[in-house]
């Protein structure tokens, strides 16, 4: 019971105090349950948000089912996903009850424009911070720059870039076991 307690605090936490959707919160997930709660490690953090990119749904909630599956088994993946979502859909809520009062509210789009520049600021340190711990061999660095290139200057659909790059990892871990075994 105290786990779960401490999942639905941490998570209620991170969706009441971030903003700018999924990949602004990951430095606060990461913060919370690798630093503080020591619920995963850098790489189970790193392979949950490779594992929770590729899947449907939205990216931070799939982030706290996986991490709340580990802790706390389905228990803890129901109460990692409620307690991540029900601030923003509290907020929702309330900000379409006013929404005729505030839409052109000068200090309200003010805010906001402010809110989406921090935001992508927090989407930057988690670039950098993932990439530390994922970009370890020439391998991985090629793959990230060709699917960067691809995505943005090609406007190739992410999904082709995910494949590729499974592929390539599939094909190199392979490589590495033959080549292993060769040497022995």
């Amino acid at each position: 019971m105290k786990e779960l307690w401490q999942l639905f605090i941490t998570f209620l936490k991170i969706g009441t105090l971030t903003f700018g959707g999924g990949y602004a919160m990951i430095p606060a997930i990461r913060r919370e349950t690798v630093t503080k709660r020591g619920w995963t490690d850098e790489e189970g953090i790193t392979d949950c948000i490779a594992v929770s990119q590729s899947l449907p749904g939205a990216f931070a909630v799939n982030v706290a089912i996986f991490i709340g599956k580990q802790v706390k088994g389905i228990p803890g993946a129901a109460v990692a996903c409620f307690s991540l979502v029900f601030p923003a859909y509290l907020t929702i809520l309330i900000i379409l009850m006013f929404l005729g009062t505030v839409e052109d509210n000068v200090y309200i789009t003010g805010a906001f424009e402010g809110i989406k520049a921090a935001s992508v600021a927090l989407i930057l340190v988690t670039t950098v911070q993932l990439g530390r711990g994922i970009l370890k061999t020439k391998t991985a660095w090629v793959i990230a720059v060709i699917s960067f290139i691809a995505i943005v200057l090609l406007s190739a659909n992410a999904i082709y870039a995910i494949l590729a790059g499974g592929l390539i990892g599939y094909f190199q871990y392979q490589y590495g076991k033959r080549k292993e075994v060769g040497d022995r």
